[in-house]
């Protein structure tokens, strides 16, 4: 029996709770007086969170640490300049699809990502890098320029590829991997929204870090399991110590009390053990053992068969489930079993209508249901041609194990936006499109990859990013050969390829005293050279905070481009035009459409009147939107 406080509210376990939502790395755990262990914040931690520098001051804790932490957390507080340019000849159905790869640094693109998709990504899946002393290819550093960095460290291959060694011999071989994977759970953790989850795939060298890892950045109480999957179909005779036939999966939900698994399909050989003997109009049947070994006072009576012969009472040592008038009761709807002959051991027939039309899904994934390290090299193979096998990663998953995830963690017809940052040979984006096809699902993708070189030259391929995208149109085309027209027509199978690059806006720095007019005079127009209309819009959608997959279509009015996002007739998401000399005639035929927003080039007008009388005309012809200038 609970008892009563006794006391007022204690305000200051209140305010660390709500901490606790908002920063979960700061919350630890210390000793109050009478030396119990009670949560506390970690205000060194806390000062870390909220400062622009790196915060001194060591304390002795309960927490994850290692060296380069604190760099980790600045690299996923710090702001960077760039932008995601759309690549349309790369790309397959680009103004329809929903769907985005993009190519680059996925640190870099999970923080160009923060406000368009904060809290909307159902699923997370990814596969880093497993840290097995080879290379990996992610080394974060802000003090430097990110092409100056790269060069000056070594970091670069003879292709121009990232490369960072971190064999075990490194001192900090765990602490770079750590401080890898910190920022971008730390930006990926933002972006699932409030019943989303993560799935990580990872094998023995850091599962216990990673573990670690995800209690600070997602919250101890939100760990929901640690799968494992059988990755090979027979063992390796040539293992020193013993074969290892397992990886493993950590999953984390967002908040543990929103998000939990769906049902799994019931297997045929669950389905198999239904029969119905007695032509039951209910259907098919199996029965369960009135018997159970708990003591119930109730469960001890006799039971008279429909032969005749009367059971004494429950075998011995144990109790019927049910009292003697629920048995009676069941007994007179048909719903107990005696036996072909009526002279059987009572039993509890159980209507396959009646039951969870489903399976509680396990924490033990066999390669029989969900492939294994074979079967993803050979998809892999279907679907790219490689004249170097060599190309074959080793590290590609199996899509019938991403189908599993999905199917646990979205539903078909929720638009459910499924992203993975450590895209690699493009297996999540695969796996997304065929579970849509198999259920009609509307889920979508966005697949992040670095452009990292094929370990050998491939003709026609320049990198992974670029194997992976190859792969994913390649099934599209067979998916569209084989389904029929109607069922083609609903799937949406392609992509908007994206890539990180400078952003649009020009860098200019000057010293006061090297200013001129003639600097200023040329300095009027702020776009970077080279820069199309559409890379503008698409750097506006990332600051606005826009769908990047949003339908685009662009129309010419009075020999003005108008782009128009989410539809082109009236309302709809934003409409932008970045042409020069724009007059008041014009902006009155845009305002017509009433857009919920519209951009222009701030050095795009024709006079500087035009430029002043642009939000009055909106203001009269469509009160709800909101204009703005880049």
């Amino acid at each position: 029996m609970d008892k009563l406080k006794m006391h007022s509210p204690n305000l200051t376990e209140a305010n660390i709770a709500k901490l606790a939502k908002l920063f979960p790395s700061c919350v630890t755990e210390a000793r109050d007086e009478q030396g119990r262990m009670k949560q506390a914040i970690d205000f060194d931690q806390l000062r870390q969170e909220l400062s622009e520098h790196i915060v001194e001051g060591p304390q002795e804790r309960y927490h994850l640490n290692w060296p380069g932490k604190r760099e980790a957390l600045l690299a996923a507080n710090a702001p960077i300049a760039k932008t995601l340019r759309p690549c349309r000849e790369e790309s397959v159905s680009f103004d329809t699809t929903k769907n985005l790869f993009i190519e680059g640094d996925n640190l870099e693109a999970l923080k160009l990502l923060q406000e368009t998709y904060l809290g909307r990504v159902k699923l997370i899946y990814i596969d880093p890098p497993y840290n097995t002393g080879r290379e990996f290819i992610y080394d974060d550093d802000y003090h430097e320029s990110f092409d100056d960095y790269l060069d000056s460290s070594g970091q670069r291959d003879e292709q121009g590829g990232r490369l960072v060694a971190n064999t075990e011999s490194n001192g900090r071989f765990h602490s770079d991997w750590l401080s890898m994977m910190y920022p971008r759970l730390r930006l990926a953790k933002n972006l699932l929204c409030d019943d989303g989850v993560i799935f990580i795939s990872i094998d023995d060298h850091e599962v216990d870090s990673l573990r670690k890892l995800c209690d600070e950045v997602f919250g101890g109480d939100n760990f929901v399991a640690q799968l494992i999957w059988q990755k090979v179909f027979s063992p390796k005779n040539s293992a020193k110590w013993f074969s290892e036939d397992h990886d493993y999966i950590i999953v984390y939900a967002k908040n543990k009390g929103s998000w939990a698994p769906n049902m799994l399909p019931q297997t045929e050989e669950m389905i198999a053990r239904y029969k119905n003997p007695d032509n039951d109009p209910r259907g098919p049947w199996t029965s369960s053992d009135l018997a159970a070994r708990n003591r119930y006072d109730a469960g001890l009576y006799s039971i008279k068969c429909p032969s005749g012969r009367v059971i004494d009472g429950p075998p011995r040592g144990s109790y019927w489930r049910i009292n003697e008038e629920n048995f009676k009761k069941l007994d007179d709807d048909n719903r107990i079993w005696w036996g072909k002959d009526g002279d059987n051991m009572p039993r509890l027939k159980r209507f396959l209508s009646e039951v969870k039309q489903g399976r509680t899904p396990q924490t033990i994934w066999f390669y029989s249901e969900v492939g294994h390290t074979q079967d993803a090299k050979k998809s892999l193979l279907k679907y790219v041609d490689f004249q170097e096998t060599e190309n074959v990663l080793n590290s590609v998953k199996p899509v019938e194990l991403i189908q599993r995830i999905l199917q646990l963690s979205t539903s078909p017809d929720g638009g459910d936006i499924v992203l993975d940052f450590f895209s690699g040979s493009a297996s999540t984006a695969h796996a997304v499109l065929k579970q849509n096809y198999e259920d009609k699902g509307s889920r979508r993708f966005i697949g992040v990859q670095i452009p990292e070189p094929l370990p050998k030259p491939e003709p026609g391929l320049g990198s992974i990013f670029e194997m992976g995208a190859r792969r994913v149109k390649n099934y599209a085309k067979e998916v569209s050969s084989e389904a029929d027209d109607q069922k083609a027509s609903s799937l949406d199978l392609g992509f908007r390829v994206m890539k990180v690059e400078s952003s649009n806006m020009r860098e200019i720095h000057y010293s006061p005293d090297s200013l001129s007019q003639d600097l200023l005079s040329e300095n009027i127009d702020n776009i970077r050279e080279g820069r199309s209309s559409e890379d503008l819009l698409f750097q506006v959608l990332l600051d606005w905070g826009v769908d990047l997959s949003l339908p685009i279509s662009r129309q010419d009015v009075d020999g003005k481009t108008i782009f128009f996002v989410d539809g082109a007739e009236k309302h709809m998401a934003l409409a932008a035009c970045f042409d020069l000399d724009i007059d008041e005639e014009f902006v009155k035929q845009l305002a017509e459409y009433e857009p919920l927003r519209v951009v222009f080039r701030d050095a795009g007008f024709a006079s500087d009147s035009v430029k002043i009388n642009v939000e009055q005309i909106f203001a009269q012809k469509s009160p709800n939107t909101d204009v703005k200038v880049i």
